[in-house]
């Protein structure tokens, strides 16, 4: 049962198309998996269209009609879908999520020891800083805070940070007021997406100059 959700300014701004291509695609994925927020999200979307319906007129441009029907007759343009061959490898079961079929991403990169990452990239936004973390049975990542934020989406195993345990399909929201140390849990590895705005603050030394080099 997913415990953990996007707060409803999240899901706003996603119904606004207000969020970033990396936070947005993060929501996205978990909105795929959770009824709730797929209700939540609809109904947002639905009080936008009246606010929109209540606005006054505005003019448009004399090329607005033009542009429109040709944005109609023009083919869909549909991002190819990135070959099962050339994603990291899952745990058997584990679906690639719908939202990340577009994305580009690299194999599985060593990070210390029993942790792993890919470094995703959207067409949207090539330069998002958009991450699958693989953390095995056990390990942790170092104590750190953030710059900005950091949304992460659980698409495996749990972790607890401290605050709370977070399982499959449960979304996690950290900003500079979090200090925390995802732990992964006894039975298995965990494998979250997670973007990151700004960067993470990590504690140790070390680590800051691993974050560094990944760009993290």
């Amino acid at each position: 049962m997913i415990k953990h959700h996007p707060e409803d300014d999240l899901l706003l701004s996603m119904a606004a198309g207000g969020l970033a291509p990396g936070p947005a695609l993060v929501v996205a994925v978990h909105v795929e998996g959770c009824a709730h927020c797929r209700a939540q999200l609809r109904l947002l979307e639905s009080v936008g269209g009246v606010l929109l319906e209540d606005m006054a007129p505005a003019d448009l441009s004399s090329q607005a009609l033009a542009r429109t029907l040709a944005a109609i007759d023009a083919p869909p343009r549909r991002p190819a879908a990135l070959p099962p061959s050339e994603r990291p490898s899952l745990p058997a079961g584990l679906a690639w999520p719908r939202a990340l079929e577009a994305c580009t991403a690299t194999s599985w990169r060593w990070l210390g020891p029993g942790m792993r990452w890919s470094r995703l990239r959207l067409p949207a936004d090539p330069q998002a800083k958009l991450f699958l973390l693989r953390i095995g049975a056990g390990r942790s990542l170092a104590p750190h805070t953030h710059s900005d934020s950091e949304l992460t989406q659980v698409l495996h195993g749990a972790f607890h940070d401290g605050r709370d345990l977070f399982g499959p399909g449960d979304f996690d929201a950290a900003d500079p007021s979090v200090h925390h140390q995802p732990a992964v849990r006894d039975g298995g590895d965990c494998i979250c997406l997670a973007s990151v705005e700004g960067r993470m603050r990590f504690d140790s030394p070390l680590a800051r100059t691993l974050a560094a080099l990944i760009d993290m």
